[in-house]
Order: C-alpha cells, then sequence, then structure tokens
C-alpha cells in the first residue's frame, strides 16, 4: 500500500504539492489524474525518494520514504517513460543488472531473471542485444526490469505515452494481472480513456491537491454526468491540460 499524508513542495514560486494526502490500496490499480502542472509527477517522484517534500511524508507498506529510502525502493518497481537501454547488452543481461541493484545474486538472480522473462513471453528475444529493438519489445525489457525483484508495488508516470496500440495491449494485461495478484499499482495519466478503462480509484489532482476521488462511476454519479470526461470536466473547473 502506497499513503501519502500532507505532502507539501514548492519550487521557488511553484506549489507544485500543496498538502496532498491519499492512499493507493494492495489489489487496486489507483490512478493520478490531473492537467498538466497538477503535481503528479512530483507526487511520484516524493514516494520513490527521489524528491525531498517540504513537510508532510509519504509511506510505502508503512515504510516512511524520507527515513528509509533504499527500503522503500526495495517494495517499488517503477516503469520509465523513456526505455534506455544499452544497445549492446542483451535483454537478459539487462534484467539481470536490475535484479543485482534490488540485492538478488547467484542462483536467486538467474532465477528470477527466467521468471519475468517467460512471464513477459520474452524467451525469444532474451538473449539478443537490443540494438534495433521494436518498440514493443524495448517496453517488454523496462517492464522485466521494473518487476524482476518481485515488488509489491508497481508506480507508472503516463505509461502509455508514446506506445503504440500492441505495447500498450500488453502493458495493461500485466498491470490487471499484477493487480490479481494483490499487488498496489499507482500511476499518473491525463488520458481520460486510459483511466476510465484500467482504474479501480481515481485520484484527481489540480495544483497539487485532490479534488476529488472515488471510482470512475463514483465521480460520474457525484457529477450527474455521464460521461467520466464530463465528470473530470466539472470537477477540476476547466478543460485545460486534457487529452483525449
Amino acid at each position: 500500500m502506497i499513503k501519502t499524508d500532507g505532502l507539501m513542495k514548492a519550487y521557488k514560486d511553484v506549489q507544485a504539492l500543496n498538502g496532498l494526502s491519499f492512499h493507493a490500496e494492495d489489489g487496486k490499480i489507483t490512478g493520478l489524474l490531473g492537467p498538466n502542472g497538477a503535481g503528479k509527477t512530483t507526487c511520484l517522484r516524493s514516494i520513490y525518494g527521489l524528491i525531498k517534500a517540504d513537510a508532510g511524508f509519504a509511506t510505502v507498506d508503512d515504510i516512511n520514504a524520507a527515513d528509509q529510502p533504499l527500503e522503500v525502493r526495495r517494495r517499488i518497481g517503477i516503469f520509465p517513460d523513456k526505455f534506455g537501454l544499452q544497445e549492446r547488452l542483451t535483454a537478459r543481461e539487462h534484467i539481470a543488472y536490475f535484479a543485482a541493484l534490488h540485492g538478488l545474486h547467484n542462483d536467486t538472480l538467474k532465477a528470477a531473471v527466467e521468471r519475468v522473462i517467460q512471464e513477459l513471453d520474452m524467451a525469444d528475444i532474451a538473449d539478443r542485444r537490443t540494438a534495433g529493438f521494436s518498440q514493443g519489445q524495448r517496453m517488454k525489457v523496462a517492464l522485466a526490469q521494473a518487476i524482476v525483484h518481485q515488488p509489491q508495488n508497481l508506480i507508472l508516470d503516463e505509461p502509455s505515452r508514446g506506445l503504440d496500440v500492441m505495447s500498450t495491449r500488453i502493458l495493461r494485461q500485466l498491470m490487471y494481472r499484477l493487480r490479481e495478484q494483490g499487488r498496489c499499482i499507482l500511476f499518473s495519466s491525463h488520458v481520460m480513456q486510459e483511466v476510465a478503462a484500467l482504474c479501480d480509484h481515481v485520484v484527481i489532482m489540480v495544483k497539487g491537491q485532490v479534488k476529488a476521488e472515488g471510482t470512475p462511476q463514483e465521480l460520474c454519479d457525484r457529477t450527474g454526468k455521464a460521461s467520466f470526461e464530463d465528470a473530470f470536466v466539472e470537477l477540476i473547473g476547466t478543460e485545460e491540460g486534457i487529452m483525449l
């Protein structure tokens, strides 16, 4: 489970987070939805410990991210928005490197790498150098790196940005499978259709605060709108930053 409590973060004159509080539960897909500049990425970086909040705190499985950042990172898989790969290395070597970073060694490391290769149906590309990989193949390597250590929590920042249809489908199937395993999945987006289709719980952010939260249907019911897109516009009070 991932929780934030009163997170505050300012960059000079910009208040990126302004008392942000919410929780993402195990066995659910939670989406952070908001216009550009709402503070979604700053929130995720605070949870992962890449930046330090000015006030408030984030916890992962009840461990304070600021106090024990290394322990928190062991419990989180990060799916990056850019798949930077060393093209001279094979897919297996990339995955093994990340497994080692998370403290896996020898037979345990080999078993973990092989497990994730099978889980993502990567056997045909596992021992190929990543030079010339397609977008979908590169995405699979990035996913494998994120989950090789079997984290309880997965964080994704704008996960489908730049992905083609088939790559997006693979990503969604993995998210559903991890949810069924009881994992906590937290991702940010400003794409209406993605959030409405994927999320069990939606946290709508505006100017670093929670504007509303609930299931997509609950938010529609609250605003009296038939579509989730219309409910979102009603809740944030503007159409700025919306991507369909």
